[in-house]
Protein backbone atom coordinates (compact mmCIF):
# COMPACT_ATOMS: atom_id res chain seq x y z
CA UNK A 1 0.00 0.00 0.00
CA UNK A 2 1.56 3.12 -1.06
CA UNK A 3 -1.40 5.77 0.30
CA UNK A 4 -3.85 5.36 2.62
CA UNK A 5 -6.99 7.55 3.02
CA UNK A 6 -8.10 7.96 6.69
CA UNK A 7 -11.06 9.04 7.44
CA UNK A 8 -11.61 10.99 10.99
CA UNK A 9 -13.44 14.07 12.69
CA UNK A 10 -12.96 17.87 13.09
CA UNK A 11 -13.14 17.40 16.50
CA UNK A 12 -10.87 16.18 19.32
CA UNK A 13 -11.93 15.03 22.50
CA UNK A 14 -8.91 15.35 24.62
CA UNK A 15 -8.16 11.85 24.87
CA UNK A 16 -4.10 11.22 25.18
CA UNK A 17 -4.63 7.61 24.45
CA UNK A 18 -6.81 8.80 20.65
CA UNK A 19 -3.36 11.53 20.80
CA UNK A 20 -0.85 9.05 20.91
CA UNK A 21 -2.75 6.28 18.48
CA UNK A 22 -2.54 9.65 15.95
CA UNK A 23 1.24 10.47 17.21
CA UNK A 24 1.76 6.34 16.39
CA UNK A 25 0.19 6.17 12.83
CA UNK A 26 1.35 9.25 11.53
CA UNK A 27 5.01 7.82 12.35
CA UNK A 28 3.88 4.22 10.78
CA UNK A 29 2.73 6.44 7.09
CA UNK A 30 6.10 8.18 7.36
CA UNK A 31 8.27 5.09 8.07
CA UNK A 32 6.48 3.16 5.28
CA UNK A 33 6.70 5.36 2.59
CA UNK A 34 2.76 5.70 2.69
CA UNK A 35 0.62 8.79 1.71
CA UNK A 36 -1.35 9.96 3.68
CA UNK A 37 -4.64 10.96 1.63
CA UNK A 38 -7.68 13.06 4.14
CA UNK A 39 -10.15 15.58 4.01
CA UNK A 40 -7.89 18.42 3.59
CA UNK A 41 -8.76 19.80 7.13
CA UNK A 42 -6.48 21.53 9.50
CA UNK A 43 -9.02 21.13 12.77
CA UNK A 44 -9.32 18.02 15.09
CA UNK A 45 -8.04 14.30 14.63
CA UNK A 46 -7.51 15.37 10.84
CA UNK A 47 -5.43 18.12 11.42
CA UNK A 48 -3.58 16.26 14.00
CA UNK A 49 -2.94 13.33 11.59
CA UNK A 50 -1.81 15.31 8.59
CA UNK A 51 0.16 17.93 10.91
CA UNK A 52 1.90 14.12 12.20
CA UNK A 53 2.71 12.97 9.05
CA UNK A 54 4.40 16.24 7.94
CA UNK A 55 6.13 16.31 10.90
CA UNK A 56 7.91 13.15 10.11
CA UNK A 57 9.04 14.00 6.61
CA UNK A 58 6.23 12.04 4.95
CA UNK A 59 3.69 13.10 2.32
CA UNK A 60 0.00 14.28 2.46
CA UNK A 61 -2.58 14.69 0.16
CA UNK A 62 -5.51 16.81 1.02
CA UNK A 63 -9.21 16.87 -0.60
CA UNK A 64 -11.37 19.60 0.02
CA UNK A 65 -14.27 21.07 -1.54
CA UNK A 66 -14.11 24.61 -1.99
CA UNK A 67 -16.90 25.75 0.34
CA UNK A 68 -14.89 24.34 3.76
CA UNK A 69 -11.16 26.05 2.10
CA UNK A 70 -13.43 29.20 1.84
CA UNK A 71 -14.84 28.37 5.86
CA UNK A 72 -10.59 28.88 6.35
CA UNK A 73 -10.67 25.28 7.83
CA UNK A 74 -8.05 24.03 4.75
CA UNK A 75 -4.63 22.86 5.84
CA UNK A 76 -2.41 25.22 3.36
CA UNK A 77 0.63 23.14 4.73
CA UNK A 78 0.46 19.81 3.04
CA UNK A 79 1.98 18.60 0.27
CA UNK A 80 -0.89 18.38 -1.95
CA UNK A 81 -4.08 20.10 -1.90
CA UNK A 82 -6.66 18.98 -4.24
CA UNK A 83 -9.77 21.16 -4.02
CA UNK A 84 -13.09 19.52 -5.58
CA UNK A 85 -16.37 21.39 -6.15
CA UNK A 86 -18.53 19.34 -3.45
CA UNK A 87 -18.72 17.20 -1.28
CA UNK A 88 -19.60 14.38 -3.82
CA UNK A 89 -16.23 14.65 -5.68
CA UNK A 90 -14.12 14.87 -2.65
CA UNK A 91 -15.02 11.58 -1.64
CA UNK A 92 -14.80 9.95 -5.10
CA UNK A 93 -11.14 11.48 -5.32
CA UNK A 94 -9.78 10.34 -1.51
CA UNK A 95 -11.13 6.67 -2.47
CA UNK A 96 -9.40 6.98 -6.54
CA UNK A 97 -6.13 8.15 -4.77
CA UNK A 98 -6.29 5.64 -1.57
CA UNK A 99 -4.89 1.61 -1.50
CA UNK A 100 -6.56 1.53 1.29
CA UNK A 101 -8.48 3.11 4.07
CA UNK A 102 -8.20 3.65 8.17
CA UNK A 103 -11.09 4.75 9.84
CA UNK A 104 -10.76 6.81 13.52
CA UNK A 105 -12.76 8.57 15.69
CA UNK A 106 -14.71 10.71 14.16
CA UNK A 107 -18.80 11.51 13.96
CA UNK A 108 -21.23 11.52 11.12
CA UNK A 109 -19.29 11.94 8.42
CA UNK A 110 -16.48 9.61 9.46
CA UNK A 111 -19.30 7.12 9.76
CA UNK A 112 -20.77 8.32 6.19
CA UNK A 113 -17.30 7.47 4.44
CA UNK A 114 -16.62 4.43 6.53
CA UNK A 115 -20.06 2.43 5.28
CA UNK A 116 -20.04 3.93 2.24
CA UNK A 117 -16.17 2.44 0.92
CA UNK A 118 -17.54 -0.39 3.53
CA UNK A 119 -20.62 -0.96 0.74
CA UNK A 120 -18.56 -0.68 -2.08
CA UNK A 121 -16.53 -3.51 -0.37
CA UNK A 122 -19.08 -5.60 0.14
CA UNK A 123 -20.54 -5.10 -3.30
CA UNK A 124 -16.96 -5.60 -5.08
CA UNK A 125 -16.58 -2.23 -6.46
CA UNK A 126 -12.96 -2.40 -5.04
CA UNK A 127 -10.52 -4.71 -3.20
CA UNK A 128 -9.07 -2.17 -0.79
CA UNK A 129 -8.58 -3.31 2.59
CA UNK A 130 -10.78 -1.22 5.11
CA UNK A 131 -8.88 -0.99 8.96
CA UNK A 132 -10.59 0.52 11.85
CA UNK A 133 -8.56 2.25 14.83
CA UNK A 134 -10.65 1.37 17.37
CA UNK A 135 -8.90 4.01 19.79
CA UNK A 136 -9.71 3.34 23.46
CA UNK A 137 -12.80 1.26 22.26
CA UNK A 138 -14.33 3.88 20.55
CA UNK A 139 -16.03 1.58 17.99
CA UNK A 140 -17.01 -1.51 20.45
CA UNK A 141 -20.73 -0.46 20.17
CA UNK A 142 -20.68 0.01 15.98
CA UNK A 143 -18.94 -3.18 16.08
CA UNK A 144 -21.74 -4.56 18.76
CA UNK A 145 -24.54 -3.49 16.17
CA UNK A 146 -22.65 -5.29 13.07
CA UNK A 147 -22.95 -8.44 15.24
CA UNK A 148 -26.51 -7.66 16.05
CA UNK A 149 -27.73 -7.37 12.32
CA UNK A 150 -25.81 -10.70 11.49
CA UNK A 151 -27.15 -12.73 14.30
CA UNK A 152 -30.28 -10.79 12.52
CA UNK A 153 -29.52 -12.55 9.51
CA UNK A 154 -29.70 -8.60 8.17
CA UNK A 155 -25.83 -8.82 6.68
CA UNK A 156 -23.44 -12.10 6.13
CA UNK A 157 -21.01 -13.39 8.61
CA UNK A 158 -18.48 -13.02 5.59
CA UNK A 159 -19.43 -9.51 4.96
CA UNK A 160 -18.52 -8.58 8.99
CA UNK A 161 -15.48 -10.05 9.01
CA UNK A 162 -14.90 -7.34 5.81
CA UNK A 163 -13.86 -4.76 8.72
CA UNK A 164 -10.32 -4.91 9.76
CA UNK A 165 -9.91 -3.60 13.28
CA UNK A 166 -7.17 -2.76 16.15
CA UNK A 167 -6.40 -0.41 18.56
CA UNK A 168 -2.94 -0.60 17.77
CA UNK A 169 -2.03 1.32 14.40
CA UNK A 170 1.65 -1.20 13.45
CA UNK A 171 -0.72 -3.74 14.29
CA UNK A 172 -3.79 -2.83 11.59
CA UNK A 173 -1.20 -1.72 9.29
CA UNK A 174 -0.08 -5.48 9.14
CA UNK A 175 -3.76 -6.90 9.22
CA UNK A 176 -4.36 -4.41 5.87
CA UNK A 177 -1.28 -5.35 4.32
CA UNK A 178 -2.22 -9.06 4.65
CA UNK A 179 -5.60 -8.82 3.46
CA UNK A 180 -4.38 -6.57 0.00
CA UNK A 181 -2.46 -9.89 -0.99
CA UNK A 182 -5.66 -12.14 -0.90
CA UNK A 183 -5.47 -13.51 -4.17
CA UNK A 184 -8.94 -14.84 -5.18
CA UNK A 185 -11.79 -12.63 -5.65
CA UNK A 186 -13.80 -12.35 -2.56
CA UNK A 187 -17.54 -12.60 -3.78
CA UNK A 188 -18.39 -16.01 -6.98
CA UNK A 189 -19.59 -14.61 -10.34
CA UNK A 190 -22.95 -15.35 -8.73
CA UNK A 191 -22.74 -13.31 -5.84
CA UNK A 192 -25.20 -12.75 -3.36
CA UNK A 193 -25.32 -9.01 -2.71
CA UNK A 194 -27.00 -8.66 0.46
Amino acid sequence: MKSICVYCGANFNGDPLLSKAVEDLAAAFADQQIRLIYGGGSLGVMGMIADGVLKKKGLVTGVIPQFLLDLEVGNMEVTELIITENMHQRKQKMADLADGFIILPGGFGTLEEFFEVLTWLQLGLHRKAIGVLNVNGFYDHLFAQLDVMVEQRMLKADHRKLVIDSDQPGVLLRKMKAFTTVPDPLWPKDRDLI
